[in-house]
């Protein structure tokens, strides 16, 4: 009987993507991967630690992961475990530490682990790591999105940000090795690309050999790929030469997260970002003329240290003005080691609370106005998945990603078709299929 092993993953699609990885490492030795829920004989936890919320959540699952089979091994992975790699290993529960680093060793660190039962942390120094781990993924659920990492680690030491220190400096997959892996994904019939990385926009800069818009014409001539949809990005990165070039990549979604952080300059310049408002607003006019269908989305704090009422109302008043597709709003957090945590002006979480709340309010209105502009419209979508199990309904996305939901079933798996857009309800569109002389299949 082969052994088992379980994955839980918080935290970001950078994470998602390499607990991937790593269970693949498990497979290709003949194990089995079970549900988190069940007996298993190894659990796997990648953690977060964006926040310190992310801390705490990864220390709840870290204690939970074996209450269904106390004998297992327990293998604690990802940015938490690098940033506090001594506080994993001293929750009894925990087995081994890894990090950030060595994600391709995970299955060996762990049947050496079982053969021995030596309690270990390998977490090492990660900002003196200089290439790139190249994790792939062969196998998928579905055959319509792929994601792909091509890039890790960070340096703009953003005030609140941990990150830098989770992940190390930034370095790339090589041009050749996404490539080749596009290819791959292409032959098993995925259809779109997404490329994610820790900070997407930085690819190729650590020897300023390639580029993130060399990479993205390259994915762009690969045949069988009909679509290329980036990950977060720096908002800096959208010059008018990068905007122009990428709209005239008929590949390239237009959808484009964008961090603003804070609508307002002071607090901007508190949180080290490397940008204004203003820059903000002409960044978002530059897109959205050469790409009229742009959907532009984005993440917005509340409550970062001496966030005055002042301050938040001009993030509310500029949140209106740039008219957002849609919105994270997420409340500040203390992170132990970054430089926002000794800052004064602590912002209660009664505030935090309510300025959530109203600006969430905003960006709903936001969005609500950015799918009404498409309504009679016609959009291609790539269709993924039932809308509901057996409804009778079958959804997907549009490039500058709708969710769309039409009547149908599974044999639209896959496949790209026109769709009238009709309603809008709740934040899905709903539109009927047009009869097409030519589909994608």
């Amino acid at each position: 009987m082969s052994k088992t092993v379980a994955a839980y993953t918080l935290g970001c699609k950078v994470n998602q993507y390499e607990t991937e990885a790593v269970l693949e490492q498990f497979l290709s030795r003949g194990w089995q991967v079970v549900d988190f829920s069940e007996h298993a004989d190894v659990y796997l936890i990648n953690t977060c630690t964006v926040t310190s919320l992310g801390d705490r959540k990864s220390r709840q699952m870290i204690r939970r992961a074996k209450h269904t089979n106390p004998n297992s091994a327990l293998v604690v992975m990802g940015c938490y475990a690098q940033t506090a790699p001594d506080d994993v290993l001293a929750i009894r529960e925990v087995d081994l530490v890894i990090g950030t680093d060595k994600r391709m060793l995970v299955a060996d660190l762990t049947e050496d682990f079982l053969s021995n039962r030596v309690r270990r942390s390998l977490v090492g120094d990660i900002a003196s790591i200089q290439e790139f781990e190249d994790l792939s993924i062969t196998h998928y659920e579905n055959r319509t999105r792929a994601f792909m990492k091509v890039q890790e680690g960070c340096n703009q030491f953003c005030s609140y940000c941990i990150i830098p220190d989770a992940r190390g400096r930034i370095r790339s997959r090589s041009l050749e090795c996404v490539a080749n892996e596009a290819r791959r994904l292409a032959s098993l019939g995925f259809r779109e690309i997404v490329l994610v990385g820790i900070h997407l926009a930085s690819y190729g800069r650590e020897n300023n050999k390639v580029t993130l818009l060399d990479l993205i014409r390259k994915i762009a001539e690969i045949d069988g790929i009909y679509r290329i949809r980036l990950g977060s990005l720096e908002p800096t990165l959208f010059t008018e030469e990068f905007t122009l070039a990428i709209a005239n990549i008929p590949k390239v979604c237009h959808h484009f997260h964008l961090s603003l952080q804070s609508g307002c300059d002071a607090t901007l310049l508190r949180m080290n970002r490397k940008y204004t408002t203003a820059q903000y607003a002409q960044i978002l006019e530059r897109i959205r003329r050469l790409m009229p269908d742009a959907a532009i989305s984005t993440d917005i704090m509340v409550g970062f240290p001496q966030e005055s009422p002042e301050e938040f109302e001009k993030t509310c008043r500029f949140a209106e003005e740039i008219q957002l597709a849609d919105a994270h709003i997420f409340k500040y957090s203390i992170r132990k080691g970054t430089r926002a945590a000794t800052m004064d002006g602590q912002i209660s979480p009664q505030v935090k609370e309510e300025r959530s709340k109203q600006l969430t309010k905003i960006t709903t209105r936001t969005r609500k106005a950015f799918l009404h502009r498409f309504l009679g419209t016609q959009a291609e979508v790539l269709f993924e998945q039932f809308h509901h199990k057996d409804d009778g309904l079958y959804e997907g996305k549009t490039g500058n990603y709708i969710t769309v939901v039409v009547r149908g079933d599974d044999t639209l798996e896959g496949e790209i078709r026109r769709v009238r857009l009709i309603e809008e309800k709740k934040g899905i569109v709903y539109g009927e299929l047009m009869p097409t002389e030519e589909s994608y299949e």
